[in-house]
C-alpha cells in the first residue's frame, strides 16, 4: 500500500477547508436578504469568514467622488463598521484621512484584489506620508488584510492578525471576493442609491461620457461634434453639464476627474 504524505494529508485537510467555506458562504448569499441592518450583513460575513479563516470584517464604505469630500465618509451613512474593529482605529483613520487620503491611490490599491495588504505594500513600496494607512494598521494589530472593490464605488475589507500571503490560497480569496460583492449588494439595496459617488449612473449621461470620451483624447469642439453626428452647442452644453456634476473648473479637468475615477474607459 502506498504512504500517504504529509503535503498530501494537508492537501486533503486544504481542500475540505475550502469546501466548507464554500458552502457557508453559498448560505450567506441564498439568505442575505433576510439580513435587515448593515450590521447584520456584516455580522454574519464576519461569522462566516472568521470560522475558516483568520480574517475578520473591518468595514464597508461607499467612496466620495471628489479628493476634499472626505467629510462625508460618516459612520452609518456611508461607511459600516464591523463591532469588533479595535477600538480607537477609526478615529485615527478618520482624522489622518482628512489630511492624507487619496482616493486614486486608495482604488488603485484595491483594484489589485486578490493581493493581501503586505502584498500590496511590497508592489506600491509606499514611503513617507503615503505609508499612513499601513503603519496605523501596525499600530491597531493589524498585521494584514484584504480589501476587495465592488463595482467602482464599494469596498469592503478584511483584516489580520497574521500574515496571510501563505495563508489564503487563491480558491479562498476567490470566495472572499464573491461574498463582498453579496454583502455590498444587499448594503446598496438597504443604504439606497447616491448619486455623489463614484460609479453612479446617475452622474454622468452616455452622451456625457461620450463627449468626456472625446476630450480625453484631445479632440476639439468641432472633431467631437464630427464625431458624434452632434451640433457644437450640444457639445458645449452636455459639457458644461458634466462639468457641473463633478465640480470641476473646465473641461480639461473634468476628462481628468473622470478619467482617473473610471468613469469613462
Amino acid at each position: 500500500m502506498q504512504a500517504v504524505t504529509s503535503s498530501s494529508l494537508t492537501s486533503a485537510a486544504t481542500a475540505a477547508h475550502i469546501a466548507d467555506l464554500q458552502t457557508r458562504l453559498l448560505d450567506y448569499a441564498s439568505h442575505i436578504e433576510e439580513l435587515a441592518t448593515p450590521n447584520d450583513v456584516l455580522d454574519r460575513l464576519h461569522v462566516i469568514i472568521s470560522k475558516s479563516l483568520p480574517l475578520c470584517v473591518l468595514a464597508a464604505a461607499r467612496f466620495p467622488i471628489r479628493d476634499t469630500d472626505w467629510s462625508s465618509m460618516r459612520p452609518g451613512k456611508s461607511v459600516f463598521l464591523h463591532n469588533e474593529v479595535p477600538k480607537g482605529w477609526w478615529e485615527e483613520y478618520d482624522a489622518l484621512a482628512r489630511g492624507r487620503f487619496r482616493p486614486n491611490l486608495f482604488l488603485a490599491k484595491s483594484s489589485l484584489t486578490s493581493h493581501t495588504w503586505t502584498e500590496v505594500r511590497r508592489l506600491f513600496d509606499p514611503v513617507g506620508v503615503d505609508r499612513w494607512s499601513d503603519d496605523l494598521a501596525l499600530k491597531f494589530g493589524m498585521r494584514d488584510g484584504l480589501t476587495c472593490p465592488v463595482g467602482g464605488r464599494w469596498v469592503v475589507a478584511f483584516w489580520s492578525r497574521r500574515v496571510l500571503s501563505n495563508i489564503l490560497t487563491q480558491p479562498a480569496r476567490i470566495m472572499i471576493f464573491a461574498a463582498a460583492n453579496f454583502a455590498a449588494l444587499r448594503l446598496e439595496q438597504l443604504t439606497g442609491p447616491d448619486a455623489n459617488r463614484i460609479g453612479s449612473s446617475a452622474r454622468l449621461t452616455c452622451r456625457e461620457i461620450a463627449v468626456l470620451r472625446g476630450v480625453s483624447t484631445g479632440g476639439q469642439t468641432r472633431d467631437i461634434a464630427k464625431a458624434l453626428g452632434l451640433g457644437e452647442e450640444t457639445i458645449r452644453s452636455h459639457l458644461k453639464k458634466a462639468e457641473t456634476k463633478l465640480g470641476v473648473r473646465n473641461r480639461t479637468h473634468a476628462a481628468c476627474e473622470a478619467l482617473r475615477h473610471n468613469l469613462i474607459p
